[in-house]
């Protein structure tokens, strides 16, 4: 690739996590080496280092931002929800559709966990684990006002992230269904699990597990 000519240092920054963000879904973090990303954003090896301290900070802020703009982008999406039911049908929708558009910042987000050096690994499992919680506690609330029946809220937590998550690895655009319809069968889906009187659903109260708790026991079955 051609150097960026008169590239100013927001632009660069740019050009190297869109670059480093695709040759990482691409290669693997392992594989990628800084002068291949150099390359890929047309720049001198050496120039890295005005822009980025090591591939390993690189990983950990393009983890760290895709995680924060989940949060923000649910918080938006639950504001002015006040039943449970509603609470769940935007969560659904609002997950189903930020994955369907996020493939990489998904995919690198989760495979790429175990690259991570153990402070960071902390910073992200905690993100991961505040998002858990939201939905935790949208479960936990339903049941506790009797709309919902869930034999335990930490199984239906992570039950309910795996089916909208699984997406990822099969959706296309442009395929069969619309988007539209791809998440009315996820929230008929998630909402059906929970009814109250739904086969082999047993109400059972429970507080919404800790972020720490809730995270280590989800990647400790992995």
């Amino acid at each position: 690739m051609a150097r960026t000519i008169g590239s100013n240092g927001p632009k660069t920054m740019e050009a190297i996590r869109k670059a480093g963000l695709r040759l990482i879904f691409e290669h693997g973090y392992a594989a990628m080496s800084l002068r291949q990303l150099a390359a890929e954003v047309g720049i001198q090896s050496g120039s890295l280092y005005n822009h980025i301290s090591t591939k390993q900070e690189l990983l950990f802020e393009l983890i760290r931002d895709h995680i924060n703009e989940l949060l923000r982008q649910l918080d938006r999406a639950l504001q002015g929800k006040v039943r449970p039911v509603d609470k769940l049908r935007a969560f659904t929708a609002f997950h189903v559709t930020y994955h369907m558009t996020r493939k990489r910042e998904v995919f690198i987000a989760n495979s790429e966990l175990r690259s991570l050096e153990p402070k960071n690994y902390e910073a992200i499992v905690a993100l991961r684990g505040a998002y858990e919680r939201r939905l935790a506690e949208i479960l936990s609330e339903g049941v506790t006002e009797g709309e919902f029946e869930v034999v335990d809220i930490q199984v239906a937590t992570f039950a309910i992230l795996a089916l909208l998550t699984g997406l990822t690895a099969w959706y296309r655009p442009g395929g069969r269904l619309t988007k539209e319809a791809i998440v009315a069968a996820h929230e008929k889906l998630v909402l059906s699990s929970v009814a109250p009187g739904a086969k082999g659903a047993r109400a059972q109260p429970a507080r919404a597990p800790s972020p720490t708790a809730s995270t280590r026991s989800r990647l400790a079955r992995r």
